[in-house]
């Protein structure tokens, strides 16, 4: 009953619940599918009556008004991850971008490197002890919420309970926005042709082995993976995240995380992205468990793990195995995400295979058509994974090995699984550059 009437006493709406926000206040926006639209757009239409109000977060998917060039000198996103949505602010120089590890993401707050005024959240409704769960986004989230000043949350009859380290009491929740709309679906987006993805992924599939706790990072790559392992036995999760794919790997009995050496029995994440069909499925879950992502993404965890599989991408490798993720040459994209955590981490793993998959030509909107295996990084590109961590690059054209071979030998090997149109060009480039 007291944590009812605490619930009942903090409920408002959210053009009210905006209004503490302050100028030069610095703001937490929880981010990927469960993003708070209301508060958010409340926040839009405060904008005007504050001013320098940072709005830290990772990524975000959904409307990104809050960007536009109207909010200039209102609010002013520092993401430490550039999804899609405020790509353009970013590399026109309206919104910023702060390089970190995702595992070290909430310690800047936890930390005081950047110190929170407000954290807006999205949550469950709370059960009888008035717990409250994150529900699908928990690992950047939690800590965040845990070191602001204010908490502001959305109550969402729709949001999944989600379990693990993932709630948060009623008492610490300052202001209570109750909301009832459908959580964002989210299917993974294509990164070239299905065939191309689908070779590439039976690749990656064929260096899984039985027992394998396995990450998947963001995007269409990890997500085709899954298909190809319904031959496999006692597979695990532990990821930053995961989608619908796991479902039918868990109903075919592949998927049983039996021999995980670190929370065996259950999958381990920081947050979820997907459908419907997902969302229900997590609901209160006892196989499900998510955490933060200073846990789930810690490196020394993640090696604790026996047979970890990371399967991650990149926009270009070099022949001497620098992967570049984050950046087209100096222009920012994305950021460096969970990649350097978990091919740290499952390079540490006893039986570990850290893996880079990537298509082997991207094509500009004109058609023309480049190598994403290149003799050199284009100037000013972030490298992400350095030559000394990476292991197998996996294009739709084979395996490429590094771990342990000379430069001459990983040009040879990465030419070999490149575009054939390129491989002449490389060969000729890897002579001129003394590595072949």
């Amino acid at each position: 009953m007291v944590a009812a009437n605490i619930y009942q006493s903090r409920v408002t709406t959210a053009q009210e619940a905006v209004k503490v926000i302050k100028s030069g206040h610095r703001i937490f926006l929880t981010g990927n599918v469960s993003v708070p639209q209301k508060l958010l757009a409340a926040l839009v239409e405060y904008a005007p009556n504050i001013n320098n109000v940072e709005v830290c977060q990772a990524l975000t998917v959904g409307s990104a008004d809050y960007v536009g060039p109207e909010m200039e000198g209102h609010l002013r996103v520092n993401s430490m991850f550039i999804s899609a949505n405020i790509r353009k602010a970013v590399q026109e120089g309206r919104a910023d971008f702060t390089p970190v590890l995702l595992s070290e993401f909430p310690l800047l707050f936890k930390r005081g490197v950047l110190p929170l005024d407000v954290a807006l959240v999205h949550v469950s409704p709370p059960d009888e002890h008035g717990f409250c769960s994150l529900g699908v986004e928990v690992g950047l989230t939690k800590t965040a919420a845990e070191s602001a000043k204010i908490i502001i949350a959305e109550v969402n009859e729709k949001m999944p309970r989600t379990l693990g380290d993932s709630f948060i009491h009623v008492s610490r929740l300052t202001h209570i926005v109750p909301v009832n709309y459908p959580i964002p679906e989210h299917i993974m987006a294509s990164e070239g042709k299905s065939d191309i993805i689908e070779k590439i992924a039976g690749h990656v599939a064929s260096l899984i082995p039985d027992g394998a706790t396995m990450q998947l990072g963001i995007g269409a790559i990890p997500d085709a993976v899954l298909k190809y392992l319904f031959d496999k036995k006692d597979l695990g999760i532990h990821t930053e995240l995961f989608s619908d794919g796991v479902i039918d790997l868990v109903n075919a009995g592949v998927l049983t995380n039996a021999r995980k050496s670190l929370h065996p029995g259950k999958i381990v994440s920081g947050f979820i992205l997907g459908t419907k069909r997902l969302y229900e499925w997590v609901d209160d879950n006892p196989m499900i468990e998510l955490h933060r992502s200073e846990y789930v993404n810690d490196p020394f965890v993640i090696a604790q793990n026996d047979r970890m599989v990371a399967v991650n991408s990149a926009i270009e490798v070099d022949l001497t195995g620098q992967i570049c993720a984050d950046s087209i040459g100096p222009k920012l994209y994305s950021g460096v995400g969970g990649q350097l955590d978990f091919v740290y981490g499952a390079s540490r793993s006893k039986g570990g295979v850290p893996i880079i998959a990537l298509p082997s030509v991207a094509t500009l909107r004109d058609g023309t058509q480049l190598s994403k295996i290149v003799s050199m990084l284009k100037p000013g590109a972030g490298v992400v994974t350095s030559r000394n961590q990476v292991r197998f690059v996996v294009t739709e054209h084979g395996i490429a090995d590094l771990y342990g071979k000379t430069i001459r030998q990983r040009a040879q090997a990465l030419i070999n699984v490149a575009d054939p149109q390129f491989r002449e060009g490389l060969l000729q480039q890897a002579r001129e550059l003394h590595y072949l």
